[in-house]
């Protein structure tokens, strides 16, 4: 069974923190409080390049996968 990777991002229009997939970087999703559409964009590497920039989007999803997989492999 694999498990997903998120990253938490604000909703721009209700302001709660939401966990997103990694998957869904660069893609409009819709607020599971308020309903409103965005675009989830990791806000701590938002302004390192141009949200439609597919290739920084792979970039970043790559850079959280695999801190995922340390995390799992690092004793608690």
């Amino acid at each position: 069974m694999s498990r997903s990777t998120y990253f938490v991002q604000e909703c721009p229009t209700c302001g709660r923190s939401l966990h997103v997939r990694v998957e869904y970087l660069g893609r409009r999703v819709a607020c599971q409080h308020c309903r409103r559409e965005f675009v989830a964009t990791d806000p701590e590497h938002s302004d390192a390049a141009p949200a439609d920039s597919g290739l920084a989007l792979l970039r970043r999803a790559d850079q959280l996968l695999e801190m995922a997989e340390q995390r799992r492999h690092t004793p608690r």
